[in-house]
């Protein structure tokens, strides 16, 4: 009787053990805030109602941070050509006429950032191709920090002759 009284008493020890390893402190780190993509400090690029023209390039400029750990981020840029709204800006940019797309540009490219940062510079060049239809596009970031959550940021471009 004595052993499972002793048996009984080892497994709540252990039990009480575990939840208290497992307590309050695994809580307090978890990520639940959204990753930041800003311009604070900088001339970011592009900027909204930005025009450029094709055989160009964008330059890419933003600074992103995250209060634990940043991810990945992914520029997307697709034509407006319909008038769709996916500006996260206040801006409203003069829109060329609706017009149906004949061979326009689609950029899509993930970009991993070096890990463990909270605070990142990023930079890229994107060549604007000399073949694709002018008009009215949407350059739209996607910033992913670690634990999954994410931030957009979208502004409105032309692309011209």
């Amino acid at each position: 009787m004595k052993r499972y009284f002793f048996l009984g008493l080892l497994m709540a020890l252990i039990c009480t053990a575990s939840l208290i390893a497992c307590g309050d402190d695994d809580e307090m780190e978890k990520d639940m805030e959204k990753p930041v993509i800003s311009d604070e400090g900088i001339t970011a690029l592009p900027s909204e109602c930005q025009q450029y023209h094709r055989g160009e390039v964008i330059p890419f400029h933003y600074i992103m941070t995250d209060n634990q750990a940043l991810g990945t981020y992914t520029i997307n840029i697709h034509d407006n050509f319909d008038h769709h709204t996916r500006s996260t800006s206040a801006t409203e940019c003069p829109l060329d006429e609706k017009k149906e797309a004949v061979n326009p540009w689609v950029f899509n490219k993930d970009f991993d950032i070096p890990e463990g940062l909270t605070t990142y510079d990023a930079f890229q060049e994107i060549q604007i191709p000399t073949d694709k239809d002018t008009g009215d596009y949407h350059f739209v970031i996607s910033l992913t920090d670690k634990s999954g959550w994410q931030q957009i940021r979208s502004v409105a471009i032309k692309i011209l002759e």
